[in-house]
């Protein structure tokens, strides 16, 4: 490349297609998604460029018709999982090596085909296998992602032009290197987009990973994977590799070359990680890395100024959207005894329009839970709430598996603020209501503090200022993000870097420069220009007489 101080363009929001009756893009994605329903992909692990069919086949289903599989997924096993790793320190060699610009190219070229060619076959792949609507597709698998490859690429160049002073005589750097090994990405099955970002987050940085998605949504990663091949990234910086955990966390968490873990999902296994890397720490090059954001229950507090029908809208939208399965999603909500009678009329009214079923009908707001495994998760948590006395269900509560993983958009009315459905993560469209005395305002701030260990996200509404003030300093430990007079999902790479702290995980902020830093290791270079040539210093001359 010829000599230059080289800048990415700037990076700017995808914007979100809406899909409104007639628009071309609806008629696109209707049409993708026809082609897609009547085909099974056959999906490989990809080692160092390389597809491995495996034999070893499990199949990836429709969660609202769970009888059509969607995909049939070759599974990784020990000699993949090794394969893998030589494939990673053989990449590593070259890609550690090029230049940062080369790098971000690759990854603003990606983002530039995702928004393209590959944008309804992804959506497509996100509603068919996670049960996504198209609305929620959008924003998570095409223009998530594609912010994620852009600004990512703007806050790599930001990073590498922090640089310290150089005082006369000498020049001081900074070099932001690589971490030496590979870093082990584990994605969740909620958003297409955490899974295109836990491995190229680090790979931007010059780093190299194993990509494990979630054996949930496979499908929609493969096409992930795909885009970044055809925009040139080198065989071996990112191998793709579903498997089960059994087998990949002994294998990869025990090897002396993990640089690190860029990790999306529930907040046990993060913690098994975490103690499995502690028990193993003298076994490696270096400390790895250990970034992960975990689960959440996520709160609305709403003060007695509260708009009513502004809380019931962020009440519906927050908890509910894609069946509630967002770790930033609306789990619990505090009503002041005076507001409640309009919140709950017109959050009532609301769930009374809501359409739930096969999400590729654009009629329809909410689709199927993930699998069987979360409809037993959730359906049980209802269960139980049928059962107390303590809890009255005000909506919903009905949860039918005989062919897709359905769960009614569900209300429950807590006596208790400390209830288990107060504190614990069910990670599903169940939202418990506690209702507070106004004159309880600020011991309530406290409750809502103290009751779940979880610190991810949170909302606060109210027009009073004061009441704002102290809500968001009370509240001030109990999400990563706050949200006042708004729901408390919906973060935009670029707006509002995401990540929370307690039990929600390390808060390193996907989607900023806080990101980056984690998977580099900074080298401090002096260069003196004229050095010395003899030990002494002035202070060391005798007194004159």
């Amino acid at each position: 490349m010829p000599n230059g101080v080289y800048r990415v363009p700037p990076p700017v929001n995808e914007p979100i297609q809406d899909y409104r009756p007639g628009s071309p893009e609806r008629a696109s994605i209707s049409e993708t998604v026809s082609a897609m329903s009547g085909e099974i992909l056959e999906i490989p692990c990809v080692i160092g460029g390389k597809e491995i069919y495996t034999g070893n086949v499990v199949k990836q289903v429709v969660p609202h018709d769970h009888r059509r599989v969607i995909a049939k997924v070759h599974q990784a096993g020990p000699r993949q999982i090794k394969a893998a790793v030589k494939s990673c320190a053989e990449a590593w060699e070259n890609w550690s090596r090029m230049n940062w610009e080369s790098r971000a190219a690759i990854f603003l070229r990606a983002a530039d085909l995702l928004a393209g060619p590959f944008r309804d076959e992804v959506n497509a792949l996100t509603m068919l296998g996670q049960s996504k609507t198209v609305h929620q597709a959008e924003i998570d698998a095409a223009c998530e992602l594609i912010d994620f490859w852009r600004f990512n690429a703007s806050f790599m160049q930001s990073l590498y032009e922090e640089q310290p002073i150089s005082s006369p005589g000498c020049w001081n750097q900074v070099e932001y290197r690589p971490l030496e090994g590979f870093v082990l990405a584990i994605s969740p099955f909620n958003f297409t987009s955490i899974g295109g970002n836990l491995p190229t987050a680090p790979a931007m940085m010059g780093n190299v990973s194993i990509w494990k998605p979630a054996t949930t949504s496979v499908a929609s990663n493969y096409v992930v994977y795909k885009v970044l091949e055809a925009a040139g990234l080198p065989p071996g910086v990112v191998n793709f590799l579903p498997c089960a955990g059994r087998l990949l966390g002994p294998a990869l968490l025990d090897h002396p070359s993990l640089a690190g873990v860029h990790f999306t999902g529930s907040t046990g296994v993060f913690h098994t990680i975490w103690e499995t890397v502690g028990k193993n720490i003298r076994k490696y090059a270096g400390y790895p890395r250990l970034v992960g954001e975990t689960g959440g229950k996520d709160f609305v507090f709403a003060h007695a100024s509260a708009e009513a029908s502004e809380v019931a809208t962020a009440l519906v939208r927050g908890a509910f959207e894609y069946q509630g399965q967002k770790c930033s999603a609306a789990s619990r909500a505090y009503i002041p005894r005076s507001l409640w009678p309009k919140v709950r009329k017109q959050m009532l009214a609301q769930l009374d329009e809501v359409k739930m079923g096969d999400p590729t009908d654009f009629s329809k707001f909410m689709g199927a839970v993930i699998d069987r495994s979360s409809f037993d998760n959730i359906s049980g948590y209802i269960a139980s709430a049928k059962r107390s006395s303590k809890t009255q269900i005000l909506y919903g509560g009905g949860c039918d598996r005989s062919r897709g993983y359905f769960i009614e958009p569900t209300v429950i009315q807590v006596e208790d603020p400390k209830h288990k459905l107060m504190r614990e993560e069910i990670f599903g469209p169940v939202l418990s209501i506690y209702v507070y005395k106004d004159r309880d305002f600020e011991q309530t701030i406290e409750i809502c503090d103290t009751t779940s260990t979880y610190a991810l996200t949170g909302a606060v509404f109210a027009r009073d200022r004061e009441a704002v003030q102290a809500i968001a300093y009370g509240l001030r430990h109990t999400a990563g993000n706050f949200y006042i007079n708004d729901k408390p999902t919906g973060a935009v790479v670029g707006q509002q870097p995401f990540g929370g702290g307690r039990a929600s995980g390390t808060n390193d902020k996907a989607g900023s420069t806080q990101n980056l830093q984690r998977w580099v290791s900074p080298r401090t270079i002096k260069e003196t220009f004229v050095p010395a040539r003899h030990f002494s210093y002035p202070f060391l001359a005798e007194d004159e007489k």
